[in-house]
């Protein structure tokens, strides 16, 4: 038995949540998210909870229990709350900036890197080196978040590169001369 997927979703006041089946419709105030459910999986109301449970019980429609569970609460958390991403731009020179629809990024290329900004996702730079991404999707969010960083992932002898916050780069010692 999933014992995430046992755990009812609180859901708050001022979300609304629309299951017609199979699609499952979560709208707050930060946006508003769609989900199609499998056909193994059942989803129950009650008085503010949702509560996941499998139609047959086997190991597959346990785990989509598990799995869906996870997926509904990050939408109604995500369209209450919002969620927050913030990565660092570390090197020198380095530094990002905002025009329009677009996140332009100096990263020590001879071009400047253009990176498009999806409609549901807020993005702000914060003293040219802090950049941080807000939105009610986590998965687009965490996407696009990986998305920038491969413009420039940590490198480990001096540690350059676009990191999460928080994230430590594990330093190597670089090449010793002759003596």
């Amino acid at each position: 038995m999933s014992r995430i997927g046992k755990l009812p979703i609180l859901v708050p006041s001022d979300v609304n949540v629309a299951y017609s089946i199979p699609e499952l419709k979560i709208k707050g105030k930060f946006g508003e998210l769609n989900l199609i459910l499998p056909d193994l999986i059942q989803l129950q109301e009650t008085d503010g909870t949702l509560i996941i449970s499998p139609k047959i019980k086997n190991r597959n429609s346990q785990a989509l229990q598990g799995l869906y569970r996870s997926l509904i609460n990050n939408m109604v958390v995500g369209v209450s709350e919002q969620f927050t991403t913030t990565l660092n731009l570390v090197g020198v020179g380095y530094r990002g900036i905002v025009q329009k629809e677009t996140l332009v990024l100096n990263l020590g290329y001879s071009h400047q890197v253009e990176v498009k900004i999806p409609k549901n996702i807020a993005i702000n730079v914060v003293k040219n080196t802090t950049i941080v991404l807000k939105g009610c999707d986590k998965q687009a969010l965490g996407l696009l978040a990986a998305q920038i960083r491969s413009w420039r992932t940590p490198e480990p002898y001096k540690g350059k590169g676009i990191l999460f916050e928080g994230e430590i780069v594990k330093r190597k010692a670089g090449k010793s001369g002759k003596k």
